[in-house]
């Protein structure tokens, strides 16, 4: 058996894999977030260890056997979350997420310390980047700052509960905005003009590299074995390709999770940063790839079902498309926790522009699906004007159990998408592939398959005519708010 923990924004999952890939068991153990001031997010990384324990002690409570068969783990977690440990090694305080905008100066700052930055880092400066957060510590919090013994990445966090080990790995440490891309080491440039040390941070591995073992505290609690390995793991982003295949050269996949991407993974390293891509490292050796990243994606959804009061998600989206017989004329930015591409804006938010009284539960549901659509079809915008293409993406993640959803995204974006048998297991299965490859030595290739196609959704190009006209004033209805969602 191989173990795969996902450490995500809204819940830590577990899952089970046998040697023949096939999903054993799975638990998910919900998160909360914290939102102290605006354009603040933050969790602290002891929740994430208590829910990482409730989720292996529910594993072992309903499949013991399984979870004492585990030979290697695997782990995936939210990317740039910066999680500071001070000299005995406890968090000095929450970490920052990869959704907070507070640091957009920073950025700024970095940008004009370091021109050749984006270059290296496969990304301009963002605020959701892990560097820009410690320069803001350093500014603001310098008191904490000061006693900063080590800095670690949310999935690293827990590598660290489990083994004792500081590592981590190429495609979440491409995250950071501290990693050299191509040559796939820390960039002491960028580490010094944010104020660091070496020092401070984990060594690099690659994904599928052992890194430590169980510790036997935690061997014994689960009944599992002292000898059961960690591997480096991934970026949620890049295991989410490693469960779905895609590390070939083109493959791609669109993620529907809390956040959204469009994948593609890439055979070099191809930094586009004017487009505002993210070129990263893949978690196996030798793989990079290129995304369109979206901050907002599913998670659309549940907050409008949470306004709206809809207990039931899956009924709300049956009467949404029972009720669906044009593109809404109430079009919805879907910029709750501002966006990356393609407008490097943290200070975006949500808007309903056209509501009437009119306007219907179903209406506005309807817009919010659509709104994730129109931010995907400018995303995939932005990969195309770069050369960049995917000739069938899978559709991942919580979103991709919605067929209405996943059709209503290829109207819009006018191209196949395939459904993929397990679509909504996402980045804790890849995690399990990868503690596979640290565990055998096997092949990518042949672990890394692809899942089985349950079906190719065919975009209805009437439709897909029918929405340009939406998609262009979405467009016009950012670029006029722009300058208003400044803060004063």
């Amino acid at each position: 058996m191989f173990l795969g923990i996902d450490v995500g924004t809204s819940a830590v999952k577990a899952l089970l894999m046998d040697e023949h890939s096939l999903t054993v068991a799975e638990t998910d153990v919900p998160l909360t977030l914290s939102n102290p001031k605006p354009f603040w997010s933050e969790q602290h990384p002891d929740d994430w260890w208590a829910a990482t324990c409730t989720a292996l002690d529910q594993l072992k409570s309903s499949n013991p056997a399984a979870l004492a068969a585990v030979r290697a783990i695997g782990l995936s977690g939210q990317m740039h979350g910066a999680v500071i440990l001070d000299a005995d090694d406890k968090p000095l305080r929450p970490a920052i997420l990869w959704n907070d905008g507070r640091a957009k100066a920073e950025c700024d700052e970095l940008q004009a310390a370091l021109p050749d930055l984006p270059s290296r880092a496969g990304v301009v400066a963002m605020p959701g980047m892990t560097a820009p957060k410690l320069m803001w510590l350093r500014k603001h919090e310098p008191e904490i700052f000061a006693r900063i013994k080590t800095v670690l990445l949310p999935k690293d966090y827990i590598r660290f509960c489990l083994t004792g080990e500081k590592v981590t790995e190429m495609s979440d440490a491409a995250g950071t905005l501290w990693l050299d891309e191509e040559s796939r080491s820390w960039n002491f440039d960028a580490i010094a003009a944010t104020g660091m040390d070496i020092a401070q941070l984990p060594r690099l591995a690659e994904g599928s590299d052992p890194t430590g073992h169980l510790r036997g505290e935690l061997a014994v609690r689960w009944d599992m074995k002292p000898t059961v390995i960690v591997a480096g793991g991934g970026g949620d982003a890049a295991t989410g390709g490693i469960g779905v295949g895609a590390v070939s050269h083109g493959d791609g996949f669109i993620s529907l999770g809390t956040s959204s991407q469009i994948f593609v993974a890439s055979d070099r390293y191809r930094p586009k940063p004017l487009e505002l891509l993210h070129s990263f490292a893949h978690a196996v050796p030798q793989h990079w790839f290129q995304m369109a990243v979206l901050l907002n994606g599913a998670s659309c959804l549940l907050w409008a079902a949470n306004l709206l009061g809809e207990k039931d998600i899956g009924a709300l989206l049956q009467r949404t498309e029972a009720a669906h017989k044009a593109p809404s004329d109430v079009v919805f930015l879907p910029y709750l926790n501002g966006e990356r591409t393609p407008h490097n804006d943290p200070y975006a938010r949500g808007v309903f522009f056209g509501l009437g009284s009119d306007t219907s539960r179903e209406t506005m549901v309807q817009s919010v699906l659509e709104g994730v659509g129109f931010a995907l079809l400018d995303g995939q915008s932005r990969l195309h004007a770069a050369g960049t293409h995917c000739e069938l993406p899978g559709v991942i993640g919580g979103g991709a159990r919605s067929r209405y959803w996943i059709q209503l995204i290829s109207d819009i974006m006018g191209c196949p998408l395939a459904r993929y048998e397990g679509a909504a297991k996402g980045p804790a299965f890849g995690a399990a592939r990868l503690g596979r490859l640290a565990l055998d030595h096997e092949t990518v290739e042949d672990v890394c398959q692809k899942p089985v196609i349950q079906e190719v959704i065919e975009p209805d190009m009437r439709k897909h005519a029918d929405y340009q006209p939406r998609f262009a004033k979405f467009r016009r209805i950012y670029a006029a708010l722009r300058d208003e969602f400044q803060p004063v």
